[in-house]
């Protein structure tokens, strides 16, 4: 079952392929049984948009479930069936759906003007609230977390005169040129493990370009220290998610950030954190704060502005200065609207709070503990992971810690059909084997209760116990 465009782990646990694939069949007729609505609107899509999709990340095999409306921790598809929404719009909406308070925020924003492509008092507060949680002084806005990842690199190129930057192997930092390089290389593809070799994500990338970003494997500091070594004084600077949350979710080792954080200041590197997933998810601060170590720019997006879009780029004085002086221009018409900094404000200061961020970490951990519980009496290859509101079982024998790992070990096929199960169970996941659960402040016991069920279904059935 081909889902996202990317490459899909190699891996092979010791359950049985004909029971997986026997099911799988079984569990897809189920699927395009209950969605029969969805097949008429992808029919109709296909005439007006490629893939009968918006994104690409939303295409999915043999259709896409179209939304019809979501309120709280449910959605409803256009066949009217409820899900409980553990995909939560890739992790954005950690306040739940149609949440009030962002409603009345932003119907009171809308009554006053929607734009004027001029700075507003919303954007001031929205500013000053990521300074608290992410101690970075400075802030400009965008419209997603491809802009501020694409302004981050610009404000590192420009600040230092370089042209190089260093991304994570396997990581999505957005879909521009700069970083749409080893996102997701096959085997074949990926050279050496010291020196891994940049391979274009899909076609219009001049070679020259991705040749100027140079993949690493996550938690290699080594290998790291080498690629610097190797272009000395040509490094701008280095974009990381500081927890892989792609490939399911790999969490940095201990002391691995730390380093990223030494080695960049001692090659005179900017450190990008691209915490556009993580940011305002695994909690108050972000991987800034859970991990303690601060780099030179954050990057937002996603759940920072409830729903809207829009996104956000945190920075030193030094750099704010350089925006400032024009040497680097971040520009954009629609940065900053009202209506967004209306959401991101009411999002920020009223729904994801401290307290909030407690209750999304403690729902994470029950969730993950039933699901462990689960796997443990089944024997089944696998074993969760998550921080914050955002978690996942990862079906691999045992522990990944990068992108060669998550090619090897995960079972591409056992995560699909656990997906399937999920999807016909009434819990709507996230469209891609390799992604996670998010939470929202929503999500009550009753929810986990009905993704435990279909998890333990899927467990039951594919062991044959």
């Amino acid at each position: 079952m081909a889902q996202k465009a990317t490459q899909a782990a190699t891996g092979e646990s010791p359950i049985d392929r004909k029971q997986i694939n026997k099911l799988t069949e079984e569990q897809m007729a189920r699927f395009r049984e209950h969605t029969p609505a969805s097949a008429e609107y992808f029919s109709r899509a296909k005439q007006v948009m490629p893939g009968g999709v918006p994104s690409s990340f939303q295409l999915n095999d043999p259709w896409p479930v179209y939304i019809d409306r979501g309120e709280g921790a449910l959605v409803w598809d256009v066949d009217d069936s409820e899900y409980v929404d553990f995909h939560n719009g890739f992790g954005v909406m950690c306040i739940g759906h149609a949440n009030p308070i962002v409603g009345e925020a932003v119907k009171a924003r809308h009554d006053l003007g929607t734009h004027f492509a001029a700075p507003t008092n919303g954007s001031i507060v929205v500013a000053e609230n990521l300074r608290e949680r992410f101690n970075l002084p400075q802030w400009r806005f965008t419209n997603s977390g491809t802009e501020s990842t694409m302004s981050a690199i610009h404000l590192a190129r420009g600040a230092t005169d370089r042209d190089y930057i260093i991304k994570v192997e396997g990581s999505y930092d957005g879909h521009h040129d700069a970083v749409m390089v080893s996102s997701y290389p096959t085997l074949e593809e990926v050279g050496p493990l010291e020196r891994p070799n940049p391979i274009a994500f899909g076609s219009g990338y001049p070679q020259a370009l991705v040749e100027l970003t140079r993949p690493v494997p996550f938690n290699e500091p080594e290998i790291l220290e080498g690629i610097f070594k190797e272009f000395e004084g040509k490094i701008a600077g280095m974009i990381i998610e500081p927890a892989m949350m792609n490939i399911n979710i790999i969490p940095p080792k201990d002391g691995y950030l730390e380093r990223v954080r030494e080695l960049c200041t001692e090659h005179g590197a900017y450190l990008i954190f691209d915490e556009v997933k993580t940011g305002a998810t695994i909690s108050y601060g972000g991987a800034t704060q859970r991990f303690g170590v601060q780099p030179d720019m954050v990057c937002l997006a996603k759940a920072i502005a409830g729903g809207y879009p829009g996104g956000a780029i945190g920075m030193t004085e030094e750099l704010g200065e350089v925006v400032y002086s024009d040497k680097v221009h971040q520009i954009g018409t629609f940065n900053g609207n009202p209506l967004v900094m209306a959401a991101s404000e009411a999002t920020l200061t009223e729904v994801l709070t401290p307290d909030a961020y407690e209750k999304l970490e403690s729902t994470n951990e029950a969730l993950k503990a039933r699901c462990q519980e689960i796997i443990d009496k089944y024997d089944l290859p696998a074993y969760t992971e998550g921080l914050g509101a955002k978690g996942c079982v990862i079906f691999a024998p045992e522990r990944i810690h990068g992108y060669r790992d998550y090619l090897t070990k995960v079972d591409a096929e056992l995560a699909t059909l656990a997906w399937l199960y999920h999807m016909n169970h009434g819990i709507f996941m996230t469209p891609g084997v390799e992604e996670e659960w998010t939470l929202s402040i929503a999500h009550e016991q009753e929810h986990l209760d009905r993704y435990v069920a279909a998890f333990e279904a899927f467990a039951s059935d594919v062991t044959g116990s």
